[in-house]
Parts: structure tokens; C-alpha cells; sequence
């Protein structure tokens, strides 16, 4: 039976009929893969605000420089392979988004948690430093 409200067991359905957990221990494991997922989420938007700032052309902001990313894009096969790399990362984000939803509307409190504090944890470690000076859309009310 699916839960309409949110509900505290390790019994929990995820995405996928074989998805089940029935012990404690598949349960840890799985609050684990959505902790981990919700982390390299924030980890692909994080690349690409970046890829979207280099296609720009604009000048990077001081605090999100890198020494491996170049700065300028030359030549329309260059400028045609990040707008194929932006949609790329657009579209696995944008899944990887939706899958993130879609385990939270399993309304088990655990694994709601499990995504809140990876998001969290992915914003602090990859995206809470020189965001605010780039402007960039976002197609995930969650991003």
C-alpha cells in the first residue's frame, strides 16, 4: 500500500518495486545512496552554473575560479561541443532532480531527510561560494 503522509519505518519502497528494504541494514544503505545522490546532484548543477559562465564569455567571479577551467571558448565547434556538454549536464541533472523527487513522495521521513541533508550538504560543499554573483536559470524548483 503506497503511504499518503509521512511515515517512520524501515520498510520503504524506492522509485522501483525492487527497490524494498526490509532490514536495517538495506534501509542505512539506501538513506546512504540518497544522501550520496542528493550531494552529486548539487555536484552537476555546480558544473553546470560553471560551463554556462565559461560559454557566457563573462568574466569568472574571483571566488569561483579554477585553475583547470580555461577562459576563453574559440572557434563555433568549441563553442557548439559546451552547448552539447551544457545540455548533457542539463538533462542528467534534471533526472537525477526528478529522481530526487520521486523518492520523497515515498513519504518515508528517513529517506526525506537522507535528501534534505544531502542537498544541504552538497550546496555547502559546491555551490555556496561566488553563486551569488552569477545569475543563472534553473528549470528544478529544488535546485
Amino acid at each position: 500500500m503506497m503511504h499518503m503522509t509521512f511515515y517512520w519505518s524501515k520498510q520503504v519502497t524506492l522509485l522501483f518495486d525492487s527497490w524494498k528494504t526490509d532490514s536495517w541494514t538495506s534501509y542505512a544503505l539506501s538513506l546512504l545512496a540518497c544522501l550520496i545522490v542528493s550531494i552529486f546532484y548539487q555536484f552537476l548543477e555546480n558544473r553546470r552554473i560553471r560551463l554556462k559562465l565559461l560559454a557566457s564569455g563573462k568574466q569568472f567571479p574571483e571566488e569561483i575560479q579554477a585553475p583547470l577551467i580555461g577562459r576563453t571558448i574559440n572557434g563555433s565547434r568549441a563553442k557548439l561541443g559546451v552547448r552539447v556538454a551544457g545540455a548533457v549536464l542539463f538533462g542528467l541533472s534534471s533526472a537525477i532532480g526528478y529522481f530526487l523527487m520521486l523518492s520523497v513522495m515515498s513519504y518515508n521521513g528517513g529517506v526525506f531527510i537522507a535528501i534534505v541533508v544531502g542537498l544541504a550538504f552538497g550546496y555547502l560543499g559546491f555551490r555556496s561560494d561566488g553563486e551569488d554573483s552569477a545569475v543563472v536559470d534553473s528549470s528544478c524548483a529544488c535546485a
